[in-house]
């Protein structure tokens, strides 16, 4: 329980900060431009709305939904989800969206998703910029990576160290590393030392979204962080022994001694370990769990050795803008595959967007996160679906080309159909993520 709520409480506040950045950017455009804005909320207020304030001589009512979906931004004389008939039935009055030029018109409609992308930018380079880019180069993890069955069956193996993707060099685990391997048309790894080339299936990403096992994570040996058990004690392990094997049986990647140690449950076993770099044998008991009483190292950066870039006020901006950039292309790249079979199956609502949180608080991962998802929000809002920003521009734009308006009618009917598929893919999204809870 203590989890979700960490969750839930971050997904709340990341949403609620990236709803009302992107709503004042319709406000303040709309202010700049003399138009009147009537509400700006944060989440929705069908009926009733938990807080509401309108300042002596403002034209605005601000507050706050009980529906937290989104938010907006009421402009006098716009068609949009409030659905005022009764606004438009009337002449255009100058302070009105619709009275003003079809440029002006533009940039409020779209000011909403340019401060999204800009508030991801600015994150992006306050992140870099408080704790720096840190990762685990690829040619550190010298235990290579465990590999999914999904990627076995194509040829890797445990243990194989990722070098190239085609002739692009993988620096780093990430998205960007899966989505290069993935594209490729042959992967090199390092295997027993020598390169070995893998060839990779033009449907690979169809076969992981279709399996679900995920592409692979750090191969990481079973070093002892801290040995708890008496017993544990009086056989001799020590804090830093890294095991090799179990009654003779060597393995590398702590996962193969766990087995190892699982299939000799309430036994006593022979335990090879290196010490200080000199190899040992010890007897120890392994408990009715197969455990040997001690907790080991499970972060791969307690292992391998950890590359930090530091960056200072000035440069943390260029650098933070190349991510956001290339986070950017990477989500759109992604985009094609919601239009297969397998990858609709994957389309998640709130509680896949609430997975992306950890489940204690990290600043670092929050702000993080939240720029991921004031990218994807951006995104999102630009696309030529009715009742979002990019219907409205799309409209916008068959003006200026057309040289006349749409009738009010039909952008009447227009908003009526984009809430229509918005509501729709809401509930397929948010759909899956309970066919997921109940039969994962």
């Amino acid at each position: 329980m203590e989890t979700f709520l960490i969750k839930a409480v971050q997904l709340v506040l990341s949403l609620s900060i990236l709803v009302l950045i992107h709503e004042f950017g319709h406000f303040i455009f709309a202010r700049l431009f003399k138009v009147r804005v009537e509400k700006f909320y944060l989440f929705f207020d069908p009926w009733f709305s938990l807080f509401r304030f309108k300042p002596k001589n403002s034209d605005t009512e601000y507050g706050i939904g009980w529906l937290p979906l989104g938010g907006y931004c009421k402009i006098s004389g716009m068609i949009d989800e409030s659905m005022d008939r009764e606004q438009m039935a009337q002449p255009p009055k100058p302070y009105e969206f619709r009275s003003k030029s079809a440029g002006q018109r533009l940039l409020i409609m779209t000011a909403g998703v340019i401060f999204n992308f800009l508030l991801a930018l600015f994150i992006y380079s306050m992140v870099l910029l408080r704790w720096g880019d840190t990762y685990i180069p690829l040619r550190n993890v010298t235990c290579g990576m465990e590999y999914s069955s999904t990627f076995k069956n194509i040829g890797f193996q445990d243990g194989d160290i990722l070098l190239k993707a085609d002739t692009t060099t993988l620096e780093r685990f990430n998205e960007n590393c899966l989505r290069n391997v993935v594209n490729a048309r042959t992967v090199t790894v390092l295997r027993d030392g020598q390169d070995v080339v893998i060839e990779i299936p033009e449907d690979m990403m169809q076969r992981i979204l279709r399996d679900k096992e995920g592409f692979a994570y750090y191969r990481i040996p079973m070093i002892i962080a801290e040995v708890q058990r008496e017993s544990a004690i009086e056989a001799g392990l020590k804090k830093d022994d890294r095991v090799t094997g179990v009654n003779g049986v060597s393995a590398i990647a702590a996962s193969d001694i766990i087995n190892e140690l699982y299939a000799n449950r309430e036994k006593n076993v022979r335990i090879d370990i290196l010490r200080n770099g000199r190899p040992l044998s010890i007897d120890a008991p392994v408990d009715s769990l197969g455990h040997l009483g001690v907790n080991i190292y499970n972060d791969p950066g307690s292992i391998y050795e950890v590359a930090t870039v530091r960056y200072n006020f000035f440069n943390s901006f260029p650098a933070g803008i190349t991510l956001g950039i290339n986070t950017l292309k990477g989500y759109v790249n992604d985009m094609k595959y919601v239009f297969t079979k397998e990858g609709a199956k994957n389309v998640g609502g709130f509680g896949a967007i609430g997975s992306l949180f950890p489940a204690s608080w990290n600043w670092r991962i929050f702000w993080e996160r939240t720029a991921l998802l004031s990218i994807i929000l951006a995104f999102m809002n630009i696309l030529p679906i009715p009742a979002l920003d990019g219907g409205h521009v799309m409209f916008l734009l068959y003006e200026v080309v057309a040289r006349r308006k749409p009738g009010d009618k039909f952008l009447e009917y227009a908003q009526i159909t984009g809430m229509i598929i918005l509501f729709s893919l809401f509930i397929f999204a948010n759909g899956n993520d309970v066919l997921k809870f109940f039969f994962r």
